[in-house]
């Protein structure tokens, strides 16, 4: 079940994140070695944005699948040229190894943008990867990405690979891997 998260769920997302990252180590990636500047930052960006109801978790029973923050909000790493059109931007995509290889990410990322398509006419689905990840952009790109070039916005930024999906591209899954709680309209 796919749920708005809350501010009691910090500690499932950073279960997510940490399990994520001890499995990088493994992958020849710099992704996630430590906690990006700090842990107290990192630990701040996701409980604002738990607050401001930009996260999202999947659950299987009462164990955390999947999460993953989407926001209408222009991300600045993206070029000035690129924010006229509406997007969502999507961050902090992490599926725990136990759900792996099931299509969950790729679900929630066309969720993000149908969604956002159908809610405020989003054009794009954005991300910003990590940097020195290739087997990461690879990925994206298999999910209908295009790679958009390295943003030199912030100076070192370890997510400057940025990458975008058409919404119009997004599929709803023939098989729902996920339904929405509470749903629509309810």
């Amino acid at each position: 079940m796919l749920c708005r998260s809350h501010e009691r769920d910090h500690d499932a997302i950073i279960g997510l994140i940490d399990a994520a990252a001890e499995w990088l180590r493994t992958k020849n990636t710099d992704q996630w070695a430590q906690p990006w500047p700090s842990e107290d930052d990192r630990n701040h960006r996701i409980r604002r944005d738990l607050i401001a109801g930009r996260t999202w978790i999947a659950w299987q029973d009462r164990i955390p699948a999947a999460t993953i923050t989407a926001d209408r909000a222009v991300n600045p790493i993206w070029p000035a040229e690129t924010r006229r059109e509406p997007a969502v931007y999507v961050g902090r995509l992490v599926v725990s190894r136990a759900f792996a290889g099931r299509g969950l990410g790729a679900a929630l990322l066309d969720w993000a943008g149908l969604s956002a398509g159908r809610c405020y006419g989003a054009r794009w689905t954005r991300v910003d990867v990590w940097t020195t990840n290739t087997a990461l952009h690879r990925y994206y790109l298999r999910q209908g990405f295009n790679f958009c070039g390295f943003s030199g916005a912030f100076g070192y930024y370890p997510s400057a690979a940025l990458f975008q999906k058409e919404t119009g591209r997004a599929r709803p899954a023939g098989q729902p891997l996920f339904r929405i709680h509470p749903p629509p309209g309810g």
